[in-house]
């Protein structure tokens, strides 16, 4: 791989920009302001457009949009709420090569990828769809004498959803569907990095014949996101993205009396016991760390050696990685892009950095990787560290680009442990013939992780991990 010196992103003249702006009321804002954000193209590192950010006025005008339309959405029934998403639906299907591209141009990721993303996002709309079905009440007759109970389900009210960089479309589409659907009205605060995509889900949603104020986007920063969780205006607060900002939205929405849903950090393990097929199993490991560099919440960041095999399921892992395609989102031969920001390659470099001074062995190094044509972009390579252990930062924390770490573990109850014990759970596999092991890693697990939900609580850590659910109590 050769090297080249980093450098910023490349400046445009601000009038040349394009400003994306809110979308309020059915229809998009775009105020007077001085504040904005850059939209940086990862895979060329030039700034594509501007992105207006909110402050707390233009939060408040979009809570309240929300709040007027609460009462008309929420009293229409459902066979006209679920013909609207119905169509919504089937403007997603016809425009899903535009915003793939959209979330590609933004992102990075591969345009096939993004594509799979917005399918992704299509299955929870068609959940969504098929609302009628999951919003029955409950009725028991003489539960005492001449007593009978019943509940119905209603909406919260206005739900915010906070959501990540690396799934622009999908994230947004597991929040406000479901939403929507219960009669509930919307406010999304999207990745300020990658915001194009929300906009126009936004406006295919209008076009759907969802009445305005009904869905809301407003784009920003912190300001924005403090703005949200203070406004007394708003019932509940979705959020997905890193542990530190997970635990301040989670203490600051409930503090206000809202419910909060906060999916924070992972580290996903892949396990191989010494009688799996290691070919198999290094495919798994390639395609798991390394599809959208590593940007996903069930990347798998440790390949989980067990007995002797650690360094032929290295060498084979280092086989594959030399052959995978690194390059821009444009070109359909590319099999991995950048990462989002030049912060991003740094992070991930630093990291692999610091692993190595702990006494890590490198086995692919993608540090310092320069695109013909893109060398502004912001490429790492597949990166693969082994005999890394607990202590070492590339394992204890989550790095979220294109960095495998190798772990050896000398019996399946080591890698059980090693997983148990950390902190931040999630996703696990395991790779071998033997289906005795496989029950006894599953049902291992699953003690490990109620174990771990207590540690959460004694050490005052409200976080609830991907995998404990992804959508809001939206009916109550």
């Amino acid at each position: 791989m050769s090297t080249s010196t980093h450098t910023a992103a490349e400046p445009h003249a601000a009038q040349d920009l394009p400003r994306i702006p809110h979308w309020i009321d059915g229809a998009p804002v775009a105020p007077e302001s001085t504040d904005f954000g850059e939209v940086i193209d990862p895979s060329r590192g030039v700034v594509t457009a501007q992105v207006i950010f909110a402050d707390a006025t233009v939060v408040d005008l979009a809570v309240r949009s929300a709040r007027q339309a609460l009462g008309g959405w929420r009293d229409l029934s459902l066979s006209r709420r679920i013909p609207i998403l119905q169509r919504f639906r089937q403007l997603l299907v016809e425009h899903t090569g535009e915003l793939a591209a959209l979330i590609a141009s933004q992102h990075g990721k591969m345009v096939d990828d993004a594509a799979g993303e917005i399918q992704r996002g299509l299955e929870v709309v068609e959940l969504a769809c098929a609302a009628p079905t999951l919003l029955k009440g409950e009725y028991s007759d003489q539960v005492a004498n001449g007593v009978d109970t019943y509940s119905l389900r209603q909406p919260v009210g206005v739900c915010v959803g906070i959501t990540p960089f690396n799934f622009p479309a999908m994230v947004p589409l597991w929040m406000f569907p479901i939403a929507l659907a219960c009669g509930n009205t919307f406010v999304l605060k999207p990745s300020e990095r990658d915001p194009g995509a929300s906009l126009l889900l936004a406006q295919l949603a209008s076009e759907a014949g969802l009445p305005p104020g009904v869905l809301n986007v407003v784009q920003g920063d912190k300001t924005a996101v403090a703005a949200l969780l203070d406004h007394p205006g708003v019932s509940a607060v979705s959020f997905v993205g890193s542990t530190p900002v997970a635990r301040y939205i989670y203490e600051r929405s409930a503090a206000t009396g809202k419910r909060v849903q906060a999916l924070g950090g992972a580290k996903n393990h892949l396990v191989v016991l010494p009688d799996a097929d290691i070919q198999q199993a290094a495919d798994a490991a390639v395609s798991a760390a390394f599809g959208s560099a590593g940007q996903r919440c069930m990347a798998v960041s440790i390949a989980v050696a067990v007995g002797g095999i650690g360094d032929q399921l290295a060498a084979a892992i280092a086989d594959r990685v030399a052959k995978l395609r690194v390059g821009p989102a444009s070109d359909p031969t590319s099999q991995m892009g950048p990462v989002i920001t030049a912060d991003a390659r740094d992070r991930v470099e630093q990291y692999v950095g610091r692993g190595e001074s702990a006494g890590a062995e490198l086995v692919a190094d993608g540090r310092g990787l320069s695109i013909p044509g893109h060398e502004r972009g912001n490429f790492v390579g597949p990166t693969v560290v082994d005999r890394v252990r607990p202590g070492m930062d590339v394992y204890d924390e989550e790095v979220f680009g294109p960095l495998l770490g190798i772990v050896r573990a000398e019996t399946l109850d080591d890698a059980l442990h090693l997983i148990g014990d950390n902190p931040y759970g999630n996703g696990a596999a395991i790779f071998t013939r033997s289906g005795g092991a496989s029950r006894r890693f599953v049902r291992r697990l699953g003690r490990f992780a109620v174990r771990r939900h207590a540690r959460v609580r004694t050490r005052e850590l409200p976080l609830l991990h991907p995998q404990q659910g992804r959508h809001l109590p939206l009916a109550r």
